[in-house]
């Protein structure tokens, strides 16, 4: 294992980082954050900066919902906390440790990625594909086992798709690709889940199907961040909302907070109204938050 000066003696030790911090948890020491960015600065060798100065802290069982018009820097952020680029100043951290300094396969016991979307030329069913989550938990020369398989099935039914087991990955649809790659994804057991526009190909029945899973793995101790060009997403789905623009961060903190029809007008350049709905529960009603935009034609200033 890749030593920092991060790394602290249970690592050292071999005990898996997530074990490592529940241990220090439950002795009553220092809670570390799950992911931490400090100061983290990008340049693109032909470019500006891409990312200047961001600090961010998810937690736990955090939600952390990234929005921002195209360019704002938000998959350039998820590479840099993947390790697939090397930041020009600053650090990422996931349970303590430097992503720079982990191999790949630490890495990927830490982090789960699902990319906006995948393809391959190997005649791949969307059951190997899943599998493939296993992976970084597999030696050198071993094949998954019969218990992998059926873990990886499972979570294919999980996302409503084990219909689509033996199925060619690369004959699958959009929507159908994404909800194998989350499945992927959530085979490889990683403590974080990185989502780069995870409902961008899907109907709006598999959307709330894979926003659902999003939170149930929250309450699972999981650690989410997700980018997203849907301000409801934060606001119904999110613990922590994230608004990026120009490479920075505009504005950090809870969703009903940070997520206003002011701060939404002003990130994207349009008029957006944020308004509550009453959702019928169990015990009664909660309200929601949700954003609306508000056609040119209805703008305040506007005839008719």
């Amino acid at each position: 294992m890749a030593l920092t000066s991060e790394t602290t003696p249970e690592a050292a030790a071999g005990t898996p980082p997530e074990a490592a911090r529940g241990a220090r948890a439950k002795a009553g020491g220092p809670a570390i954050p799950r992911v931490q960015l400090d100061d983290l600065t990008f340049t693109y060798p032909r470019g500006g900066h891409r990312l200047t100065g961001v600090t961010l802290t998810v937690e736990e069982s955090e939600v952390c919902c990234l929005l921002g018009p195209n360019g704002a820097g938000k998959t350039t952020l998820l590479k840099c906390l993947l390790g697939l680029l090397r930041p020009r100043r600053g650090t990422v951290q996931i349970s303590g440790h430097d992503v720079v300094a982990l191999s790949a396969r630490e890495l990927a016991r830490l982090v789960a990625y699902v990319p906006q979307s995948a393809s391959t030329p190997f005649p791949f069913t969307a059951l190997d594909i899943a599998v493939m989550g296993r992976t970084p938990h597999l030696g050198a020369l071993a094949s998954p086992s019969p218990a992998d398989r059926r873990g990886a099935l499972e979570q294919l039914d999980r996302l409503g798709v084990a219909r689509l087991a033996d199925r060619s990955f690369a004959q699958l649809s959009g929507g159908e690709r994404q909800l194998v790659l989350l499945a992927r994804a959530l085979v490889q057991q990683a403590p974080v889940l990185i989502l780069d526009e995870p409902t961008a190909a899907l109907d709006y029945g598999n959307e709330v199907r894979i926003l659902q899973v999003v939170t149930e793995l929250a309450q699972d101790d999981h650690s989410v961040i997700m980018t997203s060009h849907q301000p409801s997403h934060a606001l119904t789905y999110s613990d922590r909302a994230v608004l990026m623009k120009d490479g920075q961060v505009v504005a950090n903190g809870h969703p009903d907070e940070v997520v206003t029809g002011e701060s939404l007008s002003s990130l994207y350049g349009v008029p957006v109204h944020v308004t509550g709905v009453d959702l019928p529960t169990l015990d009664g009603s909660r309200e929601v938050r949700t954003c609306v935009p508000i056609p040119a034609r209805l703008a305040p200033g506007q005839n008719g």
